[in-house]
């Protein structure tokens, strides 16, 4: 199948030259929390799965160190040592111990940094529940349509995800009526669980529209996703996460020719 190199490519089956730089989130420092040197995030800029974790830093108001994972190159050490399992990206560490999978990370996140920024999921058990089963519909419909969007190797298998995506946005379109309850954004006044799960494949989305010629999110179809987007991408927490669209279309064509590569029979 196409869809799962692309998956694990973006999910972090890399590895990596490492560079690390500290980030210093909506500039600013808390006190009295834990200490936040002893957060680190293994990932890589093109990756929504990792902006995800950097987007709650971010509206924790948590400093954090980046660790660099080049996807276009073998895996790091670092990745199979703290992630021998799925040996993926991101990986979240908090005092040294390694946390994995994105939505797994952004709970944890919510969890131990209670008292700097409002709740990423809800407090209420049902309202809690739609946003764990529409962020796993991100996840387990919506990418994987749009990453075989990306990697189709025939026409006929993007006309299909193509259709897929379209038909994603739709239900998303509807999804934000019901959870926003007429605000900005999935989490109501704030941005919530859903909002990042979805909101970190914005970049991908521009990009693969552009390359497929249509505009997957689009007035005619998705207005409310198209307001919602807007306000999302401008949120201080965001704007600086979310990738150059330019820059990530040169990383999508790099990465697309490394899967069909592998996947290419030899002989």
């Amino acid at each position: 199948m196409l869809l799962s190199p692309f998956m694990n490519k973006m999910a972090g089956t890399s590895q990596h030259n490492i560079y690390i730089k500290t980030a210093q989130i909506c500039g600013c420092e808390r006190k009295g929390d834990m200490a936040d040197s002893n957060v680190k995030v293994l990932g890589t800029w093109a990756s929504p799965f990792v902006m995800r974790v950097k987007i709650a830093l971010h509206l924790k108001s948590v400093r954090y160190e980046d660790v660099e994972e080049d996807l276009l190159a073998p895996k790091s050490e670092l990745l199979l040592k703290s992630n021998p399992i799925y040996k993926k990206i991101p990986v979240f560490f908090h005092a040294h111990n390694p946390i994995c999978e994105s939505l797994i990370i952004l709970q944890y996140i919510d969890e131990v940094w209670t008292t700097s920024a409002p709740s990423i999921l809800p407090s209420d058990p049902y309202e809690r529940s739609q946003s764990r089963f529409w962020a796993a519909y991100v996840d387990d419909k919506f990418f994987p349509a749009l990453g075989r969007l990306l990697i189709g190797a025939t026409e006929e298998d993007k006309k299909a995800a193509l259709a897929e995506v379209v038909e994603g946005t739709v239900v998303l379109e509807g999804a934000f009526g019901k959870l926003s309850k007429g605000k900005a954004f999935f989490g109501g006044d704030n941005i919530g669980f859903v909002d990042i799960a979805l909101g970190s494949l914005l970049g991908w989305i521009e990009v693969i529209g552009k390359q497929c010629e249509t505009k997957l999110v689009s007035e005619a179809k998705t207005p409310r996703l198209v307001q919602w987007a807007e306000c999302f991408s401008a949120n201080e927490a965001v704007k600086d996460v979310l990738p150059d669209v330019d820059k990530l279309a040169d990383f999508g064509l790099k990465l697309r020719a490394k899967v069909l590569k592998a996947l290419a029979p030899t002989n």
